[in-house]
């Protein structure tokens, strides 16, 4: 096939799933215009269910942003974020044959070469591509993430859809300006196609955290890896909530490795895990110091959502932690302007920190507790986020700056792995033994260093 007629190809199909996406979401917006002009608010749950029913015939990338949408605090109305949650993304896996296209595609018409054996079942499937276990020439345990072909025309495709689904929710009278929201989350997912910018993600988390023993980074395999297929190491490990009725001691063991896991690659290099998917972590068993063999720490799976920050950003946290801590007012707005929060009046300041105060309230107390201290795991968060939403809908709206978009949504989906594991430390010396000494001008050139030598794209 010629390029020119491969590039007509991936127009065709692009426009199809234009078409599709768009009539599917389309009608769904439409029958919201129309039940709000017949004044009929007490619908919002009807929209909900049919925009849910609509994404949920797509499958796709389209389902990817549809969860993340539901993840990010008040990126969409509450009952439609409900709904979305429920949705899976898992997609129908290629068959055999079709893989077998795929990784001659990738590696040649030579690959199975390459390899001991490769199973010819997906061990697991998702949006964006699925997995294969496979064993190296020498012996190694391999994971091999393929990704589905046309990819990135699906991607582009849904991705114009997000306009609509804001849209739907500016008709609502949205508390928060969600237009800088759609610009980032584009940018994380297109950035989720290139498995070669994952990779060097996953060497520079394997830097980051060589001393952490209670954590467990994939090796890349370069030779058998390109820029859509990504083969790794296998980690043997458990899902995280198989642990949930485990005893305290291994629930707070867990728990403290996921902290340490987030807070410390954030603190000292700018960087962050941004998907929250219980999905991306496990649990690997190792000898204890007692000498028993029991669940010692996490395998950290996923990178393709990794975002990386500026230096004054994370100052920006540290700021706001200070501020809040110490009652300095001024302190605290710093940290907002260092954001990139515009317009800020005394209102809406007070209505942001009551939100800060939530997220940072475990940090904030030099203690032993649980993350929701007492609150129903079903209640954490909902009073303060109604509190807030009601506020903004009277002073806002508050415009969202693109940084803040996944830092908010991780800290939250750290917060709920904590809940899940009912894990009680002292959240307090966890965050403080991370942020000791810090340096801006020391995390840029820190950072800077890291990104190079892992190879991490600017």
């Amino acid at each position: 096939m010629s390029e020119n007629d491969s590039e007509r190809n991936r127009f065709s199909k692009r426009a199809r799933r234009y078409a599709r996406v768009g009539s599917h979401v389309g009608s769904v917006a439409v029958k919201s215009a129309g039940r709000r002009l017949l004044g009929r608010e007490s619908a919002r749950e009807q929209n909900a269910l049919e925009l849910a029913a609509a994404l949920g015939g797509l499958k796709g990338p389209i389902m990817k942003v549809a969860q993340l949408l539901a993840t990010i605090p008040d990126a969409l109305p509450a009952e439609y974020a409900i709904e979305l949650a429920k949705l899976q993304s898992q997609a129908p896996p290629m068959g055999w044959a079709f893989v077998k296209r795929r990784m001659a595609a990738e590696l040649g018409a030579d690959w199975q070469t390459r390899f001991r054996e490769f199973g010819h079942q997906a061990a697991a499937s998702a949006s964006l591509g699925q997995v294969h276990r496979a064993v190296s020439l020498e012996g190694e345990e391999l994971a091999c993430k393929l990704q589905y072909p046309d990819m990135q025309s699906a991607v582009e495709a849904d991705l114009s859809q997000l306009d609509v689904l804001f849209a739907i929710h500016r008709r609502m009278d949205p508390a928060i300006d969600t237009s800088q929201m759609g610009e980032e989350i584009a940018a994380r997912i297109r950035e989720e196609l290139d498995y070669t910018r994952e990779a060097a993600h996953m060497r520079l988390y394997r830097a980051i955290l060589k001393d952490e023993t209670a954590i467990r980074v994939p090796a890349v395999f370069e030779d058998l890896s390109t820029r859509r297929l990504l083969t790794m190491g296998w980690l043997e490990g458990t899902p995280l909530l198989a642990h949930k009725q485990a005893d305290l001691d291994t629930r707070n063991r867990l728990a403290t490795a996921m902290f340490r896991a987030w807070w410390f690659p954030f603190s000292r290099f700018g960087v962050i895990h941004g998907d929250p998917h219980l999905g991306n972590y496990t649990v690997y068993e190792d000898a204890l110091d007692s000498g028993e063999i029991a669940p010692a720490g996490i395998n950290l799976l996923d990178y393709g959502c990794i975002r990386i920050f500026p230096a004054k950003f994370v100052g920006g946290v540290i700021d706001l932690y200070n501020g809040l801590r110490t009652g300095d007012d001024d302190l605290v707005v710093h940290a907002y302007e260092t954001w990139g929060f515009t317009g800020l009046t005394r209102e809406l300041i007070d209505i942001l920190n009551i939100w800060a105060r939530f997220i940072y309230g475990p940090l904030l107390e030099d203690r032993v507790r649980a993350i929701a201290d007492g609150v129903s795991a079903a209640e954490y968060g909902r009073k303060q986020a109604f509190t807030v939403h009601k506020a903004l809908k009277e002073k806002g709206p508050v415009r969202v700056p693109r940084e803040f978009v996944f830092m908010d949504r991780a800290a939250i989906g750290l917060g709920a792995v904590f809940l899940h594991l009912r894990a009680e430390l002292n959240f307090y010396r966890l965050f403080n033994d991370a942020i000791e000494s810090f340096d801006l001008d020391r995390l840029a050139r820190r950072q800077a260093k890291a990104l190079k030598a892992a190879g991490v794209p600017a």
